[in-house]
């Protein structure tokens, strides 16, 4: 009864979403959580494509270069440091880790003041650079924390026959253990993804209006109007935003339940 009522809770939302964007205004208005009359009408949505503030099309290509370039950092930056951490018995790379897991616990809206004051020391303010590298700082300290812990499960007899082969840390690594870590990778990969492609709040001040570049997130925010809100635009823009990841959550989430279980499960 509990996880029916908290389902409702979260479809009923998606429904009025999904059965606005194909009505006009006046039948949103009026009547939001009915279904469209005539079955709807496509218009909606390639007026929504097709808005003069809010290039889709765009918005897609600009996120998913965003989502691409935070994965590639966050895996290449937390999979070796999960690595060392997982593979050394000393303490302090024990406080090294519990560093990293208290990084899990900040929200990372409060820390988008600092960053900010951070960024135009750096003069990246304002810049692809900037963002990629603040959302991709954001990513690390869950993926080292899972990282370790399947690293930590897979046997250091692997490590010593690499060594006796004559292979050094790093390539150990990337050629021995990385390989091994694909159900892990996967499930960070797909909440990596989440994570960029709903941040709203990061893109609308880090990137600002002045940068040029608007996400699928904050492209929302450009189709409302500043004195009336045309919701034939708003919803079917909502629904083109959401759905690509809906759809890849879909197909991809038994890969999240595998990564996140397998740890645990491997002995």
């Amino acid at each position: 009864m509990f996880l029916g009522a908290v389902s409702l809770l979260m479809l009923v939302p998606l429904y009025v979403l999904v059965v606005n964007a194909f009505k006009s205004q006046q039948q949103i208005l009026t009547d939001p959580f009915g279904l469209p009359d005539g079955g709807g009408s496509l218009q909606y949505l390639g007026r929504a494509l097709d808005s003069e503030r809010f290039d889709m099309v765009r918005g897609y290509a600009v996120t998913l270069l965003f989502v691409a370039c935070v994965n590639v950092l966050s895996l290449v930056l937390a999979g070796p440091a999960a690595y060392v951490i997982a593979r050394s018995p000393r303490r302090r790379y024990r406080a090294l880790m519990l560093f990293f897991l208290s990084g899990t616990f900040i929200p990372g809206q409060v820390l988008v003041i600092p960053v900010v004051y951070v960024l135009k020391t750096l003069g990246l303010m304002g810049t692809v650079r900037g963002f990629v590298l603040f959302e991709t700082v954001l990513t690390l300290p869950f993926s080292v924390f899972l990282y370790a812990g399947y690293i930590a499960t897979i046997p250091r007899e692997l490590d010593q026959a690499a060594a006796v082969d004559g292979a050094g840390r790093i390539r150990t690594f990337w050629r021995i253990v990385f390989p091994l870590m694909r159900p892990v990778v996967a499930t960070m990969v797909i909440l990596n993804t989440f994570s960029v492609w709903n941040d709203f709040v990061n893109p609308q001040i880090i990137l600002g209006p002045g940068s040029g570049l608007y996400t699928v997130t904050t492209g929302v925010y450009a189709a409302v109007s500043q004195y009336q809100t045309d919701y034939t635009v708003v919803f079917p823009t909502l629904l083109l935003a959401i759905a690509p990841l809906l759809v890849f959550f879909v197909f991809m989430q038994r890969h999240i339940i595998s990564g996140l279980t397998a740890g645990a499960t491997r002995g």
